[in-house]
């Protein structure tokens, strides 16, 4: 396993992190168990989880990813192994708190609350806002748009301040942000120097072969504030293995099972993919560990959130970690990407 520095923090994580939303509704507790034996086998220490899953979410998954966490804690004993990720839910869901979830002190206090009850420990390592409070473009809108019924929303400021008492209160180490624009970032960033205030220390956002619109005006941020990329989606939810080529739709597959990521489907998509479906055969390789092992070569990237529904699926990814993709593959990545740009953000 390789490992890297989160943020400026002492702590080692691995470039593999465990990601877990699939925890409670495509798989058992028995299968989340069985996931994090291993990964912790293979030198995976750093598990990713949120109090919103698993997922699609509603109120029957709310919460159900971070109580198999807390079970296997209890069962293994191994808490101190772990560098642990979870995330308060930003507003819009109704079955959360009422749907409000403002990042002020109270709202953030009782989902830091709730996740330690459930996740069967003191402490969680790394706190993420798993979405901004204010209106701004995510989960795969590609422009921002000015909301005038946007409402008031705490300042970042308040935010970094209501956070520093959890950290003074030892609840949580460390702090990043999730599903954030440059503007965000650098506001945070910003903050935390002229104010001293607790620093962001991750980003975590969708990256893969047919979205690297992070690269537009997050990576440099990253590199030059040592705040780095916690990447998700990196096989675009499933479609970078190659699984819904020719139209295939596999019967278990999340695409066939759930509403909601469709977009990675769109006929843009579908059109990279079979270019990086013949790079993958041509140098050998599968589609997957092709979309996996560039994700791992990033400078910007400080670790991979990998997802499974399969040991097969888990053990691919994880070994990804240990191939390395020659300059020309990489040229010839980039030549694909120059001519399917970000199809599925």
């Amino acid at each position: 396993m390789k490992f890297k520095k989160l943020g400026t923090t002492d702590l080692d994580v691995s470039l593999i992190c465990l990601g877990t939303m699939t925890w409670g509704t495509q798989n058992t507790e028995k299968d989340a168990f069985e996931q994090m034996d291993y990964s912790l086998s293979e030198g995976v220490n750093f598990f990713d989880t949120a109090e919103l899953y698993s997922v699609p979410p509603n109120s029957d998954s709310y919460g159900k990813t971070e109580v198999m966490i807390g079970n296997w804690f209890e069962k293994r004993k191994n808490r101190e192994k772990i560098i642990l990720a979870s995330k308060v839910a930003g507003p819009g869901c109704s079955w959360i708190r009422g749907g409000g979830n403002n990042f002020d002190e109270q709202t953030i206090g009782k989902a830091i609350d709730g996740s330690l009850k459930r996740l069967k420990t003191d402490y969680i390592d790394l706190y993420q806002l798993h979405w901004p409070e204010r209106s701004t473009n995510y989960f795969g809108k590609r422009d921002y748009t000015v909301d005038s019924d946007e409402g008031e929303w705490n300042s970042f400021e308040n935010v970094l301040e209501a956070l520093e008492k959890f950290i003074q209160s030892g609840k949580i180490r460390y702090i990043g942000m999730s599903n954030e624009t440059p503007y965000g970032l650098s506001k945070y960033i910003e903050l935390s120097k002229n104010k001293k205030l607790p620093r962001m220390m991750s980003v975590q956002n969708p990256y893969n072969l047919v979205n690297r619109t992070y690269e537009i005006g997050m990576s440099e941020i990253s590199i030059r504030e040592r705040c780095g990329l916690l990447v998700y989606y990196p096989l675009a939810t499933g479609a970078l293995s190659g699984k819904y080529r020719n139209g295939q739709m596999p019967k278990n597959s999340r695409q066939a099972l759930f509403k909601g990521w469709e977009r990675h489907l769109n006929p843009l998509a579908m059109k990279a993919y079979e270019e990086y479906y013949k790079l993958a055969k041509e140098s050998k390789m599968t589609m997957a560990q092709l979309a996996q092992a560039f994700v791992n070569t990033r400078p910007f990237v400080t670790s991979n959130i990998i997802g499974a529904t399969t040991m097969e699926q888990l053990k691919e990814n994880i070994d990804s970690v240990n191939i390395e993709l020659s300059d020309e593959i990489l040229k010839k990545i980039d030549v694909i990407h120059n001519n399917n740009p970000n199809p599925s953000p």
